[in-house]
């Protein structure tokens, strides 16, 4: 099988990588497929299953652990797991598509040391913790004590940045999602690995 590449975002959650995400795969001259990582919590808002993710319980999410099942996969939150199915990737693959990611950072990190050659980790840098904070309550999809839980864990997910090989600092959206496509398209343009 032909592999294509790997595009990680990650970044702090409400640091607009999701939006980015969405714009580049809306680029068909990107070629890109969204790889949808399985999670054992329970969806948000009005999300697919097998569309935004898997939703699976955690007794099937050990089972995959247990299996090798997974690229990478992270217990995020206690009884919070994320995980990247090798299936997943291998699907994207055989459609001849470029798999593009929206991962947490220690995922995003993981994919990267996987297929140093075929990835381009991508940090999505938010202007400062105050906006993400201000984002995440604009959101209104959790509650004070996650979105606190969140804001801690950015801190420290941003001191990971300078561990991607590009950062995008997202002060303004249409400037990022330009700097975005301009990556992505340098990247997938060069010699594919087989």
């Amino acid at each position: 099988m032909k592999k294509g590449k790997l595009l990680v975002f990650s970044a702090p959650s409400g640091s607009g990588k999701t939006t980015i995400v969405r714009h580049l795969l809306g680029l068909p001259d990107l070629n890109l497929e969204f790889s949808i990582s399985a999670a054992t919590r329970e969806p948000r808002g009005e999300e697919v299953n097998g569309k935004d993710y898997y939703f699976i319980s955690i007794p099937e999410f050990k089972k995959h652990i247990k299996a090798e099942d997974f690229i990478e996969w992270e217990e995020v939150y206690r009884d919070n797991f994320y995980g990247t199915l090798k299936t997943e990737v291998e699907r994207i693959w055989a459609l001849g598509k470029n798999v593009i990611f929206d991962i947490d950072v220690a995922g995003g990190l993981r994919i990267k040391h996987k297929f140093p050659e075929e990835t381009l980790a991508v940090f999505v840098k938010p202007p400062s913790v105050d906006e993400l904070k201000r984002r995440l309550k604009e959101r209104s999809t959790e509650s004070d004590d996650k979105i606190n839980m969140r804001i801690a864990k950015a801190s420290v997910e941003l001191a990971t940045a300078p561990q991607f090989d590009k950062i995008i600092k997202n002060y303004d959206l249409d400037v990022a999602k330009e700097e975005a496509y301009q990556l992505v398209k340098e990247f997938v343009n060069t010699n594919s690995t087989n």
